[in-house]
């Protein structure tokens, strides 16, 4: 799969694509004869991976860590399983946070007509006086 194609079937750009290369976040692509990337299943999964954990908020810092370690081989499994754990860690709390505020949105949409409207119409007067 051609980099143009990769990028249009992740959201993503051919640049980062590049740049996720660069900083061995993925594996060095293979070429074709011609110099162009090559993607295979294997990097196809890398993408998909990183894509994911990025979507989630993983830091490109701890990809690239985790990365590393997994070219290590074993000896590296116990460190990238920490890596994973503490984002899964970090994970929970956004989601968490991300709930309470959801929470509180469909709380005043929920009471926007009633209770909610009268309160901000109180406040903004208590502001203009």
């Amino acid at each position: 799969m051609t980099i143009a194609e990769v990028a249009e079937k992740y959201g993503l750009t051919t640049d980062t694509l590049r740049y996720y290369e660069r900083i061995g976040l993925l594996a060095p692509v293979p070429r074709t004869k011609g110099g162009n990337r090559d993607y295979g299943e294997m990097d196809l999964r890398a993408v998909d991976f990183i894509k994911c954990m990025r979507s989630a908020g993983v830091a490109v810092e701890a990809l690239v860590e985790y990365v590393a370690l997994f070219q290590e081989g074993d000896s590296a499994r116990e460190a990238r399983k920490e890596i994973l754990t503490e984002q899964r860690k970090l994970l929970v709390t956004r989601i968490a946070e991300l709930q309470k505020a959801l929470d509180k949105l469909d709380f005043k949409i929920a009471n926007y007509d009633t209770a909610v409207f009268e309160a901000e119409k109180k406040l903004k007067d208590t502001k203009e006086k």
